[in-house]
């Protein structure tokens, strides 16, 4: 009989590798399939086992609206707070669903490896979703670390999943879906309807996002508003045993000259300072305590010089790899049990820091201070040493920060002495300040915050110094500067917006949504556009922008994880909430519109004229700030673009179906390709069923672009149309389901183009003129190319300059060829043969598997 199989499902690949390596010490078969299964024998509860060790790829499912609801100008989107939700697969190509419950199939366990976080528990229950798997029948395995000892702790300390914290995160996900969708599609149609230079693609609102960018807004407003004032401040000056010291004023500053002025009149008349207290005390700063994700984040970025979204994705690697433990951590307390001898030991032969571990191993390390348990994971500690040779220059910026706090929460306290000397002088009190330093402890490994030693002279009490200089200190207040990164995390966090995982998020999305740019040492000066929109929300309902709202919804969403409330009910609660703000936002948007309209341009006023109106045969204008869009004044129309690349207009052509003057895009670099589109057909598909093959979130205002994507002419199946896919379409790509399409500007260095994917095919290069025909190759189906070489270049014998063939089975053409993607070039024919019996990943699938059906896609299914 064989024995029970054992089905182990991590968080991601890299993280499945390392468990299936520990458990199997490295003695395993791994087969590929949607991600990698790793099979071996073992034992599970004291039995004989199959495990098979494999992984999702973050979230299994993404929560949505129904399709009814996806298009934008059908749509009401106050219907959206009540509209149900449903889930779909987060990436459908990676067809992580189906292998789940493939793999399943036969098992008798269920072992979940995910993080152990709350969005790794809710990843749990997609898991046995997918796999069908009994509640009883599953285990969670709880780790920090993916260090073998980590691994088999958790195997022998298995628990179950947490369903409560599961619907924490399905309760946040349908609150930031309704609330951030119904607000962007409404201002983003208001507002990019009438406005031609917002420089933004869509204008998103977000429950954690906008509060975010009112802090920065906030700052901004602070800075201009701020009124300097002048202040005065006395500093006399003493010289005593060879040292200058400037002594400071007990007052420290006055804003009135005249008495300021009086002052300095009686300390100059005086003219001796004497010495009226001698204090020494002795100090101690303490060593930090764990490191916690936020702290983390401050570092890297007020320190680093990374944001926060890249520090996290370095600390994520720098975990999957096995060097630090779990980064996502809101507790600074390490548990009773952490083996502290055991992680010093292995930074011991570190050739940057490894003698003065040796030192703390050898002559005592100390308890770290005592700091928060939230009761998540221990805090951010290196797990194994590793140099910088081996890590690249940034993710050893990050590790070596990670292990020089974790060193130092274990180091001895710094120690110094305070000595204060204070005097008088004519009524008025001054004092000096001297440090020396008796004990470096934690600083010697963190020497960024040492106390510096400040030396200062002996005195005696009651002994009289004369003043040799005096000086009256002119200086203006200034305003605070603009938040940092590492500021504004700090204000995240003690207001309740967003967790530790999400905060690197927020930022990153005000960033990329042109609302606050990143400026010298990290600092974020808000835009325009991101000004414009924060004075909207504090002038229709300042708790749009405000941060009590989220944290509110966070305490609930904390209470929901505990067990302690109802999941539907804290919804429904925060849902009918901001469907009544959205409700009175639409009727006062005017308000915010007057803003609007001081800062930009309308759309009549905007871009440059380019191409006529297939409508009213009148000039349209080009906008070029995000989104790319033409904008006809007579019809009072947009019409949405790609966002990336250069639109030209292409030799005058207008679209069969439309009348619409033709453009071409060019997307950058070398490699990019072209292609032309006809505005209206981009933005509005004529053809039923066209959607999916563009596959693409209908996100845009009209609900009928998505990002980056409409139907341009490579896409559009017009039987007669010189430039649709039925005429310069030649063969299938072998990486996608699209079509390979000749690129009709890419003379002299001619080329085919994916119409999906990034593949690119280089055809004969310097040939004068390649066009496609309307003939079939017999043999595999594909368009028969001709090619007019150059006389000088021509390799046809005879000297001719003209031949007609297939790329896939004419010796000559296919010779010529040559593909490129993302694994490089290669020749056609390194897949076996000709290039046409490799198979579905193998090649142009020729006559080796049979004729081959519909290889320019014919859209049979409309």
């Amino acid at each position: 009989m064989a024995p029970p199989k054992v089905l182990m499902v991590a968080e991601k690949p890299s993280i499945a590798v390392s468990i299936a390596s520990v458990l199997s010490r490295g003695k395993m078969f791994t087969r590929r399939v949607s991600t990698e299964v790793h099979e071996f024998d073992g034992v599970f509860f004291g039995s004989p086992v199959q495990f098979k060790v494999t992984s999702v790829i973050g979230h299994v499912f993404s929560v949505d609206f129904p399709p009814k609801y996806q298009d934008w100008a059908a749509t009401d989107p106050l219907d959206l707070f009540e509209a149900q939700i449903v889930k779909n697969e987060s990436n459908p190509k990676a067809h992580i669903c189906r292998h789940l419950n493939q793999e399943a199939r036969g098992c008798r366990y269920l072992v979940l490896w995910l993080d152990c976080d709350r969005e790794g528990e809710n990843i749990c229950f997609e898991v046995i979703q997918s796999t069908g798997f009994n509640i009883k029948d599953t285990y969670r395995a709880r780790f920090s670390a993916v260090t073998e000892k980590d691994v088999m702790k958790a195997l022998d300390n298995l628990s179950t999943p947490n369903r409560d914290e599961a619907l924490a995160v399905d309760a946040r996900q349908e609150i930031d879906l309704k609330v951030g969708v119904a607000f962007t599609r409404y201002q983003t149609s208001y507002f990019q309807g009438k406005y031609g230079n917002l420089d933004s693609r869509v204008i998103s609102y977000g429950p954690c996002q906008t509060p975010t960018l009112g802090f920065c807004v906030q700052r901004y407003l602070q800075i201009n508003t701020f009124k300097p004032e002048k202040f005065w401040s006395l500093h006399p000056y003493i010289l005593f045993q060879g040292y200058e010291i400037q002594l400071e004023w007990q007052r420290s500053r006055l804003f009135d000259k005249t008495v300021a002025m009086m002052f300095q009149k009686l300390v100059a008349e005086d003219g001796f300072l004497e010495v009226t207290e001698i204090s020494e005390k002795q100090e101690t700063k303490g060593r930090p305590v764990g490191l916690n994700t936020v702290n983390l984040l401050k570092v890297a970025s007020s320190a680093l010089g990374f944001g926060p979204h890249m520090a996290m994705q370095i600390a994520e690697r720098l975990y999957t790899q096995g060097y630090i433990s779990y980064p996502r951590t809101e507790s600074t307390a390490y548990p009773p049990s952490f083996d502290f001898r055991g992680t010093l030991s292995a930074q011991a032969n570190n050739p940057t820091w490894g003698s003065y571990v040796q030192g703390l191993l050898a002559n005592g390390y100390h308890k770290p201070r005592s700091g928060t348990d939230v009761g998540d994971h221990p805090p951010i500690t290196p797990m194994k040493s590793v140099t910088e040779d081996t890590l690249g220059s940034d993710a050893w910026k990050l590790y070596q920060y990670i292990c020089q706090h974790f060193i130092g929460t274990v180091s001895p306290d710094c120690k110094y002495l305070r000595r204060k000397v204070e005097f008088s002088i004519g009524g008025e009190s001054f004092h000096c300040t001297g440090h020396q330093v008796t004990a470096k402890g934690f600083t010697a490994i963190m020497p960024w915050l040492a106390v510096n030693d400040k030396n200062i002279p002996s005195f005696t009490k009651g002994q009289k110094i004369e003043v040799s200089k005096l000086d009256l200190y002119e200086g203006t207040t200034s305003p605070p500067d603009y938040l940092t990164e590492s500021e504004l995390i700090s204000l995240m966090e003690k207001h309740g917006i967003g967790t530790d995982a999400s905060i690197p998020v927020h930022i990153n999305n005000i960033c990329e949504r042109n609302y606050v740019q990143v400026q010298a040492s990290r600092r974020l000066v808000p835009t325009t556009l991101g000004i414009t929109l924060v004075r909207g929300y504090q002038s229709i309902d300042p708790d749009l922008c405000l941060p009590d709202i989220r944290s509110f919804i966070e305490q609930q969403i904390t209470l929901i994880a505990k067990g302690q409330a109802d999941h539907h009910c804290v919804v429904q609660h925060v849902i009918q909430q901001f469907k009544q703000k959205f409700s009175y936002f639409v009727k006062k948007i005017e308000d915010m519109d007057a803003l609007f309209e001081a800062q930009f341009s309308a759309l009549t006023d905007s871009g440059r004229a380019m191409s006529k109106c297939g409508k009213c045969l009148r000039y349209m204008k080009y906008i070029s700030a995000q989104p790319t869009r033409l904008y006809c004044g007579t019809c009072e129309e947009v019409y949405y673009l790609p966002p990336m690349g250069t639109i030209k207009l292409y030799k005058e052509l207008s679209c069969p179906l439309d009348n619409f003057e033709l453009l071409v895009c060019s997307m950058p670099g070398p490699e990019g390709k072209a292609f032309p589109l006809c505005p209206y057909c981009y933005s509005n598909p004529p053809f039923e069923g066209i959607e999916s093959l563009i596959n693409t979130v209908k996100n845009g205002p009209s609900g009928k672009i998505g990002k980056g994507a409409g139907m341009p002419c490579t896409l559009c199946p017009h039987p007669t149309c010189p430039n649709s896919l039925v005429s310069q379409g030649v063969c299938a790509c072998p990486e996608c389901s699209g079509t390979l399409v000749l690129d009709p500007l890419s003379a002299p260095k001619w080329r085919l183009c994916c119409n999906k994917c990034n593949c690119l095919v280089f055809l004969a290069q310097g040939a004068h003129r390649i066009s496609t025909t309307k003939e079939r190759c017999p043999e595999c189906d594909s368009s028969i190319v001709e090619v007019d070489f150059n006389k000088k270049t021509t390799p046809l014998e005879d000297g001719s300059t003209l031949h007609r063939g297939c790329i896939l089975c004419d010796e000559l053409l296919h010779s010529l060829v040559e593909m490129k993607h993302g694994r490089g070039f290669r020749r056609m024919g390194s897949r076996g043969g000709r290039g046409r019996g490799g198979g579905r990943r193998g090649g142009y699938r020729g006559r080796g598997r049979g004729k081959m059906v519909d290889p320019k896609m014919s859209f049979r299914d409309f």
